[in-house]
């Protein structure tokens, strides 16, 4: 695979500030653009020409970014070909990956597992399980259990909903896959929210559509801006509910408001983790045309991968048509298991949510203590805290952070372009002493930046 040189400058974004020679800048933002996933491994990448003209720089700068990408192992070379992205063979995966065990991972946004609650919820589930021995266990939908106890889930918010209006799948990111599969086409726009959840990003990048950033400010949404891009985009993707990453809540006001033009995805994932006021109201209360996509993963655990769509019947169908190509369904146990949760109300737990609250806490105490110039507004519900900088160090600040005990998601991750240098997310889905330790690591390696000093190893991969 090629990739443009336009392509590989909109992800370099605002490459040139930072300290240091040009060409050093450079090779170390091509090299996390390998090492996050950005640009794959074994696409060939642009001539230097192009690359040069691309970034208005000159080819001496290119050519020696791509030099030292060679000597380090990131890109290949052959005569009379295209450099191609590689990773050096020295580099472990463990390492790769940030997953070094005495590192402290804040990329991933997730909590630990309920155990006692989840050990029940599976020991009903395998109570319930021989009813199923009979059939073939390819639901099409889903069981009928689950796709009940997400319906009166919806129904308990205020929204009456039919099973048949709910589709079970493999968590809400196969939901959004199944979504962009089934409505966009190849060079369609698809609005979204801008920073936003990185894996919804790359869902739409290999849709081939084209994306439609609408910032997300400080202040919240910006419902102009809203309508007039809905009005030439196919589809729209919109967390409104303690927003990832920012925590922002969506007001009543702008959801009662807000009507757009194209089919709106609405992920409502974070819902049930509301830290300092009320649950949000389904969206599709005040936009009927809603589709909503919701999971488990963070109300729950991570690793119970179920997810659903709620929409009308008609297009449900037509996911389902487009599901074939990739799944047949998904596993009968964690689906009984997952509606013993959710008919017994545990996406809302207090204690879980009070735990939050203190953890939340700590981070900010620990960024006070520690990052005195760094501004995190506190979010209202979810699991993370939108960190920003005053200089545009979040990439460097990735690469540098393993060595010191934290690997962290750089904040160009939820954007497009290169946005977000200033930004990093932080999870507080941590014990409090972690949080404590991390943000000392990460104060550690905003000063040895200062010093120049560039990271060993690269961003960990983000959820």
């Amino acid at each position: 695979m090629k990739v443009a040189s336009h392509a590989v400058a909109r992800m370099l974004g605002t490459w040139q500030e930072g300290p240091g020679p040009a060409h050093q800048r450079l090779s170390d933002r091509l090299r996390l653009l390998v090492l996050d996933g950005r640009l794959s491994l074994g696409s060939a990448m642009p001539s230097e020409r192009d690359l040069a003209v691309a970034l208005s720089t000159s080819r001496t700068t290119v050519g020696a970014a791509y030099r030292t990408l060679v000597e380090h192992g990131y890109l290949a070379t052959r005569a009379r070909a295209r450099a191609t992205v590689r990773l050096p063979d020295d580099t472990p995966p463990e390492r790769r990956a940030g997953t070094d065990p005495a590192t402290i991972d804040l990329s991933f946004a997730a909590p630990p597992a309920p155990v006692e609650i989840l050990h029940a919820a599976f020991a009903a589930a395998l109570e319930q399980l021989p009813r199923h021995f009979e059939r073939h266990g390819y639901d099409r939908s889903g069981t009928a259990e689950l796709r009940e106890a997400v319906a009166h889930w919806y129904e308990r918010r205020g929204l009456p909903t039919p099973p048949d209006h709910i589709l079970i799948t493999n968590g809400a990111q196969h939901a959004l896959a199944l979504l962009a599969r089934t409505l966009v086409s190849p060079r369609d726009k698809v609005l979204i929210d801008h920073p936003t959840y990185p894996h919804a990003i790359s869902t739409f990048t290999a849709a081939r559509a084209r994306l439609l950033p609408v910032a997300v400010a400080p202040s919240g949404w910006d419902t102009a801006q809203l309508q007039a891009a809905g009005r030439i985009a196919s589809l729209a993707y919109l967390i409104p509910d303690f927003h990832n990453p920012t925590g922002l809540c969506m007001p009543a006001s702008v959801r009662q408001s807000l009507r757009l033009a194209c089919p709106t995805v609405i992920d409502e994932t974070m819902t049930d983790l509301a830290l300092d006021t009320a649950s949000p109201e389904p969206f599709a209360m005040h936009m009927p045309t809603a589709i909503s996509i919701g999971s488990v993963s963070k109300s729950i655990w991570g690793g119970l991968r179920i997810g659903w769509i709620r929409a009308t019947p008609s297009l449900l169908e037509r996911v389902q048509q487009t599901r074939y190509a990739t799944d047949l369904g998904t596993p009968v146990v964690e689906q009984l298991a997952t509606a013993v949760l959710l008919n017994e109300g545990r996406t809302q737990r207090p204690g879980a949510l009070q735990q939050l609250r203190s953890q939340r806490d700590t981070l900010r105490q620990a960024l006070t203590e520690h990052l005195p110039h760094v501004h995190a507004p506190q979010p209202a519900g979810g699991l993370t805290l939108w960190a920003t900088f005053p200089q545009p160090i979040s990439s460097r600040l990735a690469a540098i952070a393993p060595d010191h005990g934290v690997s962290i998601a750089a904040g160009p991750r939820f954007g497009i372009g290169g946005a977000f240098e200033r930004n990093i997310r932080l999870p507080y889905t941590l014990p409090p002493s972690q949080l404590t330790q991390a943000i000392r690591g990460l104060a550690q390696a905003e000063q040895a930046l200062t010093r120049g000093a560039t990271g060993a190893h690269g961003p960990a991969p983000v959820a």
